[in-house]
Formats: structure tokens, C-alpha cells, sequence
């Protein structure tokens, strides 16, 4: 029930004033007012902050404390999670996926690294990309081998996931432990998404906002277009695990990017969630369907970095 009134309330509200920006899109719109009226939102206890600098963005360094005290040093034991948010590459930042992030880092037994990546319209998704890449090579420098960091990313951070990893694998890079994708849009062509039944039925995205953002990417690109993710060499990628909602628009990209996963011998889950709206999980404080769907992600993260002879039971 609680599930139905989110979405019925983000269709009636939200959902309008997408379609306007879809519509009439234009420099006038504030993209990043929402991110600047987030900053107040309060973090999960249990967590020290760090600002950080990376090459070209800004970024957020969340450590785990233990007992009372920051944890100040880093050991092979500890695992970290390059959280990369959502927002259409165009809105949100560091503020509006504080709370996100840091709930599946606490699921996690994890700190984590946000990355307030470079956006459209101003910056192309291959500068986004390299600005993920830096927050990993960050997490290198600090200490943490390939095997305890896993990367995670809602919407068009679920894009970024994936588009991460694969620029590893370009750079001779390890890969990380495991990816996480929540909602991903792991396909920039619109076509596939706009003939499904789901997609009209979505409470959140409209048609016309895939289309605005199909331009806006292209114009940004340039002579060089952005490779989508499902489009891209998937082999040797590490477990994945997606979770979508069974009538959100980007349900179309969660199963077909399980779909070449599978086929290119990588271990992926899927899970499809009944009715719920876009990165739902966003409201675990008052979905129950949302807090299962963290404690289902934290599981997947331990068990992908548990270390070799350690049960489950020591961690």
C-alpha cells in the first residue's frame, strides 16, 4: 500500500514537471538547485567524513567508524563502495545521494567514495566516466586492493557503473569485486524503452525526457559518441546484481543488460520488483520493500568481498 501511494503521488507531482523539462528544455532550468537543497539532509551515524579533491570533481570519503572513533587506517580488510548517483547526468550530486549511498554502505560493512562527477550539458559522459575512474584510482592509492571495492550506481549512475568497468578493462585496470545497479540506464538509444507497455505506464519518466537526454548526450559527445554499456564488450566483467521495478521505464534496460551479462559468461542477478517506482530503494525509511531491497544489496557486497577462508558468520 505505501508502495502504490509513493507512486501514484511521484506520477502526480514529480512526473509533470519532468515532462515540461522534456518538452522545453533550456538553460533557464536551476539543475542544480536540487542538489544545493539537499545539502541538509543528515548522513547515517556511525560515519566520518571526508572531503576530497579528485582530478576534476569533488567527492565525498565516508569511513566506517568502529566503536567510538573514525577509523583512520585502512587494512585489506576493510571494503569500500565508488557510489556514482543518479539524476540523468544533468541533476543530483553529492546532497541528494548522501542517504542512499551511505545506507548500502551500512548494509555493506563499508565506507564509501561519492563521486560528484562532471554533467551534461557542459561536459561530455566520457569526462563523467573519467571522473569515476579517478574516484577508483583513488580508492587504489589508498590501500584498497580490486577485490574489496565494489562500485555501485543508481539510474545514470548505473550507466556509469557499468561504463566504469568497462573503461578499466581498456586501461589494463583490475576489475573490482562486484557491481551494483539500481534502476540502471544502461542504453542511451530511446527506441526499445518507448515501445514497451511498461515504460508508458512508469509513475516517474516520461517520453520526453529519454528524448531530450538522447539529444543533449549526442550534442555533448561530439565526433566521438558515447558507447552504451549494453553495446559494449561484457566479458570478464565481475557478479552483478540489478534491481528495477517491474513498470518504471528502465526496466526494459535492467533485463536486457542481464541478458548480454549472461550471454557474455558473467554472473548476474536480477531482480525485479513488484510495481515499485524508480530507485525505490531511495525510501528505505518508509518502504519496507525498499529496507529489503538494501539489506538484499549489503548481502550481495559481503559476500562478493568476503575474504577467502572467512565465513560469514566472522563478519
Amino acid at each position: 500500500m505505501r508502495s502504490r501511494v509513493l507512486a501514484h503521488t511521484v506520477k502526480l507531482t514529480v512526473k509533470p514537471v519532468l515532462d515540461v523539462w522534456g518538452r522545453y528544455p533550456g538553460p533557464m532550468w536551476p539543475a542544480g538547485l536540487l542538489d544545493f537543497g539537499a545539502r541538509y539532509l543528515q548522513p547515517t551515524r556511525g560515519v566520518a567524513r571526508r572531503r576530497i579533491r579528485l582530478d576534476n570533481c569533488d567527492a565525498e570519503w565516508w569511513e566506517r567508524r568502529h566503536g567510538s572513533r573514525p577509523d583512520t587506517s585502512t587494512s585489506t580488510a576493510d571494503v569500500a563502495i565508488l557510489y556514482l548517483h543518479g539524476g540523468g547526468f544533468l541533476t543530483c550530486g553529492l546532497n541528494t545521494h548522501r542517504v542512499l549511498a551511505l545506507r548500502i554502505g551500512a548494509a555493506s560493512r563499508a565506507s564509501v567514495l561519492t563521486v560528484g562527477y562532471r554533467m551534461l550539458p557542459r561536459h561530455s559522459i566520457a569526462e563523467s566516466v573519467a571522473d569515476c575512474l579517478s574516484g577508483y584510482r583513488w580508492l587504489l592509492e589508498r590501500g584498497f586492493p580490486p577485490e574489496r571495492i565494489v562500485i555501485a550506481g543508481d539510474s545514470a549512475g548505473g550507466f556509469l557503473t557499468f561504463a566504469t568497468a568497462l573503461a578499466l578493462a581498456d586501461q589494463g585496470l583490475d576489475q573490482p569485486a562486484a557491481l551494483v545497479a539500481l534502476s540502471p540506464l544502461t542504453d542511451l538509444d530511446p527506441t526499445a524503452k518507448l515501445a514497451r507497455l511498461e515504460g508508458r505506464e512508469c509513475p516517474l519518466i516520461p517520453r520526453s525526457v529519454l528524448l531530450t537526454l538522447a539529444e543533449i548526450a549526442g550534442r555533448a559527445d561530439g565526433d566521438i559518441p558515447t558507447v552504451s554499456p549494453v553495446d559494449g564488450d561484457l566479458t570478464g566483467l565481475p557478479p552483478v546484481l540489478i534491481q528495477v521495478g517491474s513498470t518504471e521505464m528502465l526496466y526494459v534496460d535492467a533485463e536486457l543488460m542481464a541478458q548480454r551479462l549472461g550471454a557474455a559468461g558473467v554472473p548476474v542477478t536480477l531482480e525485479v520488483w513488484d510495481r515499485q517506482v524508480h530507485v525505490f530503494q531511495a525510501a528505505a525509511d518508509v518502504l519496507p520493500e525498499a529496507a529489503r531491497a538494501v539489506t538484499r544489496i549489503g548481502a550481495f557486497v559481503q559476500d562478493a568481498t568476503r575474504l577467502p577462508g572467512r565465513s560469514a558468520a566472522a563478519r
